[in-house]
């Protein structure tokens, strides 16, 4: 795989055998702030007036998603506890052709390239208040006593995962948010919003990325 620019000049790459980039070709930057960052964690901080947040990432990939949170986090003294799961995670140094440091202080670039190996076998420090945790397994295979405030949903799309979207995942991801805790993804359709209904959750359509009208923010009652 090579990373490939999309729209907003920030790069993804493209998965061959699932026949889909890992983010939007219309801008990878912008659509993991937009509906990760912004939809989702910033919202859940100025619901709750916190300044810790425990993430649980569904399809951790390139770290984009990660890398932006913990920028952000780390400008704004937010402690942050970060898990994301990743069945098939991609090597060291195809991560480091990313080019993602130009989104981000050096010394998060530098402290996630020198310890992403080591935080696929455990949980690992990055800076005083940002922990990394990457599981390296099966989503349906994760388990965690850990609860978590926001979860970033980020698989493949049903088209090409559908594995990862039917109402069995969906519970058993959404066992690990706290009451009050805030699910978003990029997508919406009929069967997400009638699964996240029927597992109690407050649902709402929150304006979608570039290219995309609308996405799915889930609260959980």
């Amino acid at each position: 795989m090579e990373f490939v620019k999309t729209a907003d000049g920030s790069k993804t790459l493209f998965h061959e055998q699932i026949g889909e980039h890992y983010h939007s070709k219309h801008g990878a930057q912008q659509e993991s702030i937009h509906v990760f960052l912004n939809t989702g964690l910033r919202y859940w901080l100025e619901k709750n007036v916190a300044k810790n947040a425990s993430i649980l990432e569904i399809g951790f990939g390139t770290g984009l998603n990660f890398l932006l949170t913990a920028d952000y986090c780390a400008k704004n003294l937010i402690g942050l506890n970060y898990v994301g799961i990743e069945a098939f995670p991609l090597s060291n140094e195809l991560v480091s052709q990313s080019e993602y440091n130009q989104y981000i202080s050096e010394d998060i670039w530098k402290d996630f390239l020198l310890n992403y190996t080591e935080a696929l076998n455990s949980k690992i420090k990055l800076t005083d208040n940002i922990h990394l945790e990457i599981a390296h397994q099966k989503v349906m295979e994760f388990n965690s006593l850990e609860q978590f405030d926001v979860i970033y949903f980020d698989a493949f799309a049903e088209i090409h995962q559908p594995e990862m979207w039917t109402p069995e995942t969906l519970a058993h991801v959404t066992q690990f948010l706290k009451p009050n805790g805030v699910f978003v993804t990029y997508a919406i359709t009929g069967n997400l919003k009638r699964a996240m209904k029927a597992l109690g959750f407050s649902i709402e359509k929150a304006p979608g990325a570039p290219g995309k009208r609308e996405m799915l923010r889930a609260t959980k009652l």
